[in-house]
């Protein structure tokens, strides 16, 4: 059903080609994402899986692609968030950048909490045994989860 993304697969003796699953996210990966919006009884069809398999793997494709044209242009070598953000809004997608400007801000204040418990953590375990407790405590914090409701 799928064609190869921007590759050659020509089964060359050279090794150098891609093959299409090496751009495609996993399809497990997939059908799991789309299996969280339908109801439980429902069922979704491999051609359906695939498609939308290619459909996201090449948005992907696409807005990384711009956000890296923009580091290529400022000769930074990492893409990072703030990068999918602006790039996302310049290619029209206002609709998700801003729930994931808002998405990073909290990720990145949830990653800024973990690490200074990591520390607290960590000075109380040096002074004394009940460091244990809090370690159990700071495991016990569930990381921020990608489920966000995009009309907020």
């Amino acid at each position: 059903m799928a064609e190869n993304i921007g590759t050659s697969n020509d089964g060359g003796g050279d090794g150098g080609g891609f093959k299409e699953q090496d751009h495609l996210l996993p399809i497990a990966n997939v059908g799991r994402i789309m299996k969280q919006i339908l109801p439980p009884n429902a069922k979704i069809s491999k051609e359906a899986k695939e498609t939308m398999q290619e459909c996201v793997s090449e948005f992907i494709s696409f807005v990384t692609g711009e956000a890296s044209e923009k580091c290529r242009k400022e000769r930074r070598k990492t893409v990072n968030g703030d990068d999918i953000c602006w790039a996302l809004a310049t290619l029209g997608f206002d609709d998700y950048a801003v729930p994931l400007k808002r998405y990073l801000y909290k990720f990145r204040e949830f990653e800024g909490d973990k690490a200074a418990n990591q520390v607290k953590v960590s000075i109380s375990n040096s002074k004394d045994d009940d460091g244990d407790e809090a370690q159990k405590q700071q495991q016990q914090q569930s990381p921020l989860m990608f489920q966000h409701d995009w009309k907020q």
